[in-house]
């Protein structure tokens, strides 16, 4: 998938839990349901292969492995190229919800509705 294309809810989710630091996938998996306040919840498979897709994008790098109770933990990091594609996705997403919600407000629709206050 280009930076010029429309990345996914998942892979969004995932190029901003790592904007922080690095993270193994479990943590990856919280993080990601923590911003979405809990609408966004990533399967182990599905997270694995975002991981290797966005690998191989060069958008984020293997930081580094542990071993944690006989089990490998492998901490990923945000590049930044990563974080570039990250900004202008969430650019984009910006100008389209500027747009919704002023199109929103010409038609006369409550504020409420539009997260402002009555």
């Amino acid at each position: 998938m280009s930076s010029s294309s429309s990345r996914t809810e998942q892979t969004f989710q995932i190029l901003t839990a790592l904007v922080d630091g690095p993270l193994h996938g479990y943590g990856i998996i919280q993080e990601v349901a923590r911003l979405s306040d809990g609408r966004t919840e990533l399967r182990v498979g599905t997270l694995y292969g975002a991981l290797d897709r966005l690998s191989g994008e060069g958008l984020l790098v293997l930081d580094r492995e542990e071993t944690v109770s006989g089990r490998l933990r492998r901490y990923y990091r945000l590049t930044d190229a990563g974080a570039q594609v990250l900004a202008g996705e969430a650019e984009r997403l910006a100008r389209q919800a500027a747009v919704a919600l002023e199109r929103l407000r010409k038609r006369g629709a409550p504020r409420t509705s539009l997260g402002g206050t009555a």
